[in-house]
């Protein structure tokens, strides 16, 4: 007797094999306009960041191409198109990373070191050197927000934090988004770092929290402007 593995599709996968059938059945075809992002998350029932990884999938399959500033179109097909899970979609990591790390970085501020703080500020150099070269990896930015998850002083959420950022490393899809946000010039913002350490310095909690929330939030914001011709 065979028997077929169960297997649970991500919901961005979910989205794109249904666009992926509308250019295969001939109702989108190559050169068509996509609706707007809005439209698309109205029509099947999900969040926009859903539709954004669908977006990114089906462009990393070749069926759409997303132009900056002019919209979504399909593009010319191959007669078979084929759809894989490409990895945990971008704008799932960072919502997880905001409800974690703000709270993270609260907890640091009454805990943290002058050792840990002194360790950040040396970070944010390492940063800033990183910032200058075209294969920048980002691995200065990492090491910041790893400092602040273990200056908490609670291993869970440094395992959980820790997690979170090689979900992102290891997904071929956010890999692939965030190739493509250095190309349109988007980077780590690095008085946004400055302000969590001021604030972390000051051992205020709420301003540690607060400025955690804005980083994630414009780091969201930023990721969202590549989509920023179909609202």
């Amino acid at each position: 007797m065979e028997l077929e593995t169960i297997k649970t599709q991500r919901l961005y996968v979910k989205v794109a094999e249904q666009i992926s059938k509308l250019v295969q059945q001939g109702k989108l075809k190559p050169g068509d306009r996509l609706p707007s992002e809005r439209e698309l998350a109205e029509k099947i029932g999900v969040s926009r960041p859903t539709i954004r990884e669908a977006m990114i999938a089906l462009e990393i399959a070749g069926i759409i191409e997303i132009k900056t500033g002019s919209g979504i179109f399909v593009v010319e097909q191959k007669p078979e198109l084929a759809l894989s899970d490409e990895g945990v979609g971008p704008f799932e990591v960072l919502d997880t990373r905001y409800i974690i790390e703000t709270e993270a970085c609260a907890l640091a501020a009454a805990r943290i070191t002058e050792e840990q703080l002194e360790e950040l500020n040396l970070t944010i150099k390492e940063m800033e050197e990183e910032e200058k070269r075209p294969d920048a990896s980002e691995q200065a930015d990492m090491k910041f927000h790893m400092l602040i998850a273990e200056a908490s002083q609670n291993s869970a959420i440094s395992a959980i934090v820790k997690w979170l950022w090689e979900l992102r490393n290891q997904s071929a899809l956010s890999k692939a988004f965030m190739a493509r946000l250095r190309e349109e010039g988007i980077h780590p913002s690095i008085n946004e770092h400055k302000r969590i350490v001021d604030a972390l310095a000051k051992r205020n909690p709420e301003k540690a929290r607060n400025a955690m929330k804005s980083h994630i939030e414009a780091a969201s914001d930023a990721a969202a402007t590549y989509f920023s011709s179909n609202k």
